[in-house]
């Protein structure tokens, strides 16, 4: 799970069949608050972004989850350069 949560056995792998969930509980050293999951559907111990490689990594697999621009949203409101570099690449949207 997170720095600091527990819960009960077996409640992590029920986390990790959300869909977008699959790594789910494997961060133990990651604050809770900085994951993006739940921004996206997902499981709220899943998406890490608590630094900025592990952004990036959120943002491309932001596709599995049920709602990727929740995802995207969070991650670009902690790392705005990661959005300008998006725009500079894709165009503004």
């Amino acid at each position: 799970m997170a720095k600091g949560v527990k819960v009960k056995h077996g409640v992590e792998e029920k986390m990790r069949s959300k869909k977008g969930s699959s790594s789910a509980g494997k961060y133990k050293t990651v604050n809770p608050k900085e994951f993006a999951g739940s921004s996206g559907g997902a499981s709220k111990f899943s998406f890490p972004i608590n630094t900025l490689a592990r952004a990036r990594n959120a943002l491309a697999r932001a596709h599995y989850a049920p709602h990727p621009e929740g995802i995207r949203a969070k991650v670009y409101k902690k790392y705005p350069e990661l959005k300008i570099r998006s725009e500079e690449r894709h165009g503004k949207k």
